[in-house]
């Protein structure tokens, strides 16, 4: 059973994508050779290529890559992820990945090169007996099911507590999705949104949104997010600088905001708030 799929850039033999089943291997670089071992080969033809670059290893549910470059770092992106990555450092071994979807950069004289792996396969545990489980969103209607940020109970005793109670149907959520737009877009590195473009934004579900607002939502969200200190506490803490940055930061590390919440009605409703 294959579980991993390598898809080869443009250049790149063979052509077409290449898969492997749990403990099998890849060998990739200039000059990938048959004697090293591995039971499949992908040659990239570039000078700033070592000759033996690299390797993949799958496994059941990841892969692993190591980087046998003596100088050049890997990178290893989430092409979904919004500039989430990993690094693998020149000679390391084994570097596990866990992304469904990857994109591995590697960097050739004055060149980034790009071939794309693929781990469909992903295993969750199975519901404890008797125990109530959050229902995923997005079912065809919608009704009576749980949020990605309400708190569950199991078979008896308090729910546990969220690491970030968000509420979707809330204006300062519409202004977190705002921000967040433009990475989720499929632009990891684009510039975040000025509060004048989010009003532009959002004025059309939100007609009374001018710049005071959103920044009203923002400075919220910052406390709310306990990226500073609320009203109540006797410590006002140091002054923020790039709180939009840290807050979008934030939302896409730990999936507060999502690319399906960009398509959600409330994106453009706007719930209570200011």
């Amino acid at each position: 059973m294959y579980t991993i799929i390598v898809v080869p850039g443009p250049g790149m033999a063979p052509c077409e994508k290449l898969r492997l089943a749990p403990g099998e291997t890849l060998r990739f670089g200039r000059e990938a050779s048959a004697s090293t071992g591995a039971q499949t080969l992908l040659t990239i033809p570039h000078d700033g290529v070592s000759r033996s670059a690299g390797e993949i290893t799958a496994t059941d549910t990841y892969w692993s890559l190591s980087n046998f470059s003596r100088a050049a770092t890997y990178a290893v992106e989430n092409p979904e992820g919004a500039g989430e990555h990993i690094k693998v450092a020149p000679r390391r071994l084994g570097a596990p990945v866990a992304f469904e979807f990857s994109r591995v950069v590697l960097p050739a004289g004055t060149d980034l090169l790009t071939f794309d792996v693929w781990a469909p396969r992903h295993d969750y545990a199975a519901p404890a007996e008797g125990a109530e489980q959050p229902e995923r969103p997005g079912g065809p209607d919608g009704a009576g099911r749980r949020g990605r940020n309400e708190p569950v109970r199991g078979r008896g005793g308090e729910p546990t507590a969220l690491a970030f109670p968000l509420d979707r149907s809330k204006r300062y959520f519409t202004v977190l999705a705002a921000l967040c737009e433009p990475r989720l877009r499929g632009e990891p590195y684009a510039p975040l949104p000025t509060v004048e473009q989010v009003v532009e934004r959002l004025r059309p579900c939100w007609p009374a949104a001018n710049r005071a607002a959103v920044q009203w939502n923002i400075d919220y969200l910052a406390v709310k997010l306990r990226l500073k200190p609320g009203p109540d506490s006797c410590e006002p803490g140091p002054r923020l600088n790039g709180k939009k940055e840290m807050l979008v930061s934030l939302a896409l590390r730990f999936d507060l905001v999502r690319e399906d919440d960009l398509a959600a009605p409330a994106f453009c409703a706007g719930g209570g708030g200011r």
